[in-house]
């Protein structure tokens, strides 16, 4: 299986953010290094696995829940 990289830049591109909030909100909070992004050669230039975070996107859009007040979910 071949694996598509992508810079900052190109994935913002597909998922219609900014760079700079794929910097600075997503990456370490919801993109884990090692399993959505790798730094090659330990440098700061971070370069994303777009199969891996297409599949992630795909499981939360089947998994659509809303937390009620009571504790419980709406599946809307």
């Amino acid at each position: 299986m071949s694996l598509t990289y992508l810079t900052t830049t190109e994935l913002a591109v597909r998922i219609k953010y900014h760079p700079r909030t794929i910097r600075e909100s997503l990456v370490d909070n919801v993109l884990l290094e090692g399993q959505h992004y790798i730094r090659p050669f330990h440098q700061r230039k971070l370069l994303f696995i777009w199969e891996n975070i297409e599949k992630d996107m795909k499981d939360l859009e089947d998994t659509f829940e809303i937390p009620m007040a009571n504790g419980g979910v709406c599946y809307g």
